[in-house]
């Protein structure tokens, strides 16, 4: 598989296989490559903590929120739950810029780990909405501030890419048989020209 597939597979799942527990090492090498990812200022300002056992992943599941287009829906049932998590951590004694610098960390380091567990045809879902009282669940020292948490898994869901309909809307939605729909800009939407150039 070359990247360009890769990228496209890589989507955002919600709903998990309970019974295909992920294990430690696959945590740790997601890490790694998270660690490795470029970052502003070589800060290295953020920390991460793999969750897999199943009392602190029932901890943690309350205190998320799973999908904001889905309002009828309250993340997933038992049996679909995340069978992992990698909670990522802001470390302000090693920060150096400001928190546009660390969210950009975020952004490329969140998308090398979900890639290499695409690989391995794990997938995952960023959640920045969560409750503060995590922390606690987590108990985390005053220099620690969780940013995201990525919550992992096999798929127990389809999710498929639409072209933007005629009303522009980007809201994400399921069918009847429980199929994923993600609608994406086209590219020529999204390619801007630099002034003074050819057509």
């Amino acid at each position: 598989m070359n990247l360009a597939q890769l990228v496209a597979k890589t989507r955002t799942v919600r709903r998990f296989r309970e019974d295909r527990p992920l294990n430690e090492q696959f945590m740790r090498d997601l890490i790694d490559l998270a660690r490795l990812s470029g970052c502003a200022r070589n800060a290295q300002a953020l920390q991460y903590i793999p969750v897999l056992d199943n009392n602190l992943c029932n901890r943690i599941f309350p205190h998320l929120a799973w999908a904001g287009y889905l309002t009828n829906w309250h993340g997933p049932g038992p049996g679909e739950r995340p069978t992992g998590y990698i909670v990522c951590l802001a470390n302000s004694q090693w920060q150096k810029g400001p928190d546009t610098e660390l969210y950009c960390d975020l952004g490329i380091a969140s998308q090398s780990m979900l890639l290499a567990a695409a690989a391995r045809d794990v997938f995952g879902c960023r959640i920045g909405a969560f409750k503060p009282v995590l922390h606690e669940v987590l108990q985390l020292q005053a220099h620690h501030r969780i940013l995201l948490v990525l919550a992992l898994g096999y798929p127990a869901e389809e999710v498929v890419l639409e072209e933007l309909g005629a009303n522009g809307t980007i809201r994400y939605w399921r069918d009847e048989a429980g199929v994923h729909h993600v609608p994406k800009r086209a590219l020529q939407d999204v390619l801007l020209q630099p002034p003074g150039s050819l057509p």
